[in-house]
């Protein structure tokens, strides 16, 4: 037992000090479905949030990405990444990867897709299966992002599937929004959910050069025109959200996009949306994680069977779904 606890106390003490090898094994303690290693997860992100410790109270700008399939996101990420270690941040990345529904392993690889960044000592990747979970985002994602603040990173970016109406649960994790998107024919506004635009803090129009340059703009044109519609969000100063176009690939209006990120935070820092929205987030996940562990402990305790039995009445058209659940419901009072 000692030594587990000195093996857990190492390792916390290799997470503060940014080791990026230490970073890894953490991450991949905290994503395991073990009981075992959840305890010891539990134990290393209590020790790294102990008061005095060195990673106690450390926070990073945390982004997250979304955009369809196609549009260019590890490009953004690569171009993006290398812009802000330039600057002499540190980076770290993790790509929510769409999982195989039979092995449960990431399918895309976004590590093979960013090969100058992986190599940068100041960025750190992590590509994740995303196991099937709402909106992209593993479950444990925000613990793994936590790991990345108490590693020293500056940024952390969370990369999604893709879009869709889940897909904004990414907003409890982050806390700004970037939503990327390719130029495309004004009909194309109708096929971004109004749910996905109104969580965006940046829309980003992407490959704005040589010959799609024009159209990027006009596509920007109309984002911008459509978000004009939306009403202004309290933890928005005048002129958020806007649309702005980017070429991850030419490297162009990165830095202006960079610019606005950090004028939006500094502003909901000096008022107060900040330590609001972080307190908020706080208590989402705790939610979620009694209900996940009220499931895990239904499928796996004495209330299994009952479960069962009901689950098999719903099956065969004996109860509603809704009928099963308040008798479920009733026999855990």
């Amino acid at each position: 037992m000692a030594g587990r606890e000195n093996d857990i106390a190492a390792l916390a003490a290799g997470v503060a000090a940014g080791d990026r090898r230490a970073l890894a094994r953490a991450i991949t303690l905290v994503e395991s479905g073990r009981a075992d290693h959840r305890a010891q997860a539990l134990d290393l992100l209590a020790r790294l949030r102990m008061p005095g410790q060195a990673a106690a109270g450390r926070q990073a700008l945390r982004l997250g990405l979304s955009g369809t399939p196609g549009v260019g996101k590890s490009t953004f990420i690569e171009s993006f990444g290398l812009m802000l270690t330039g600057q002499g941040k540190r980076v770290a990345v993790l790509a929510v990867d769409p999982s195989s529904a039979r092995s449960g392993g990431s399918i895309l690889g976004d590590k093979t897709r960013m090969e100058q960044l992986t190599r940068d000592p100041r960025a750190f990747i992590r590509p994740s299966p995303s196991q099937a979970q709402m909106g992209g985002v593993a479950r444990r994602s925000r613990e793994a992002v936590a790991l990345c603040e108490a590693a020293g990173f500056d940024i952390v970016l969370i990369e999604t599937v893709g879009v869709g109406q889940s897909e904004t649960v990414v907003a409890e994790i982050c806390d700004l929004f970037l939503l990327l998107l390719a130029p495309a024919g004004g009909d194309e506004l109708q096929g971004v959910k109004r749910g996905i635009m109104e969580m965006a803090d940046l829309i980003l129009v992407n490959k704005a050069d040589g010959d799609l340059r024009p159209a990027a703009l006009r596509t920007m044109a109309d984002y911008a025109g459509a978000l004009r519609l939306l009403r202004r969000r309290p933890q928005d100063p005048e002129g958020f959200p806007k649309a702005m176009p980017v070429s991850a690939l030419a490297v162009e209006g990165l830095e202006a996009a960079w610019a606005e990120m950090q004028a939006l935070a500094d502003w909901r820092r000096g008022h107060g949306h900040w330590d609001a929205r972080r307190a908020a987030q706080a208590r989402h996940w705790f939610e979620e994680e009694v209900r996940q562990g009220l499931l895990a402990v239904l499928a796996q305790g004495p209330a299994r069977g009952r479960l069962a039995d009901l689950g098999g009445k719903v099956e065969a058209g004996l109860l509603t779904p809704e009928a099963a659940a308040a008798e479920m419901l009733r026999g855990l009072e």
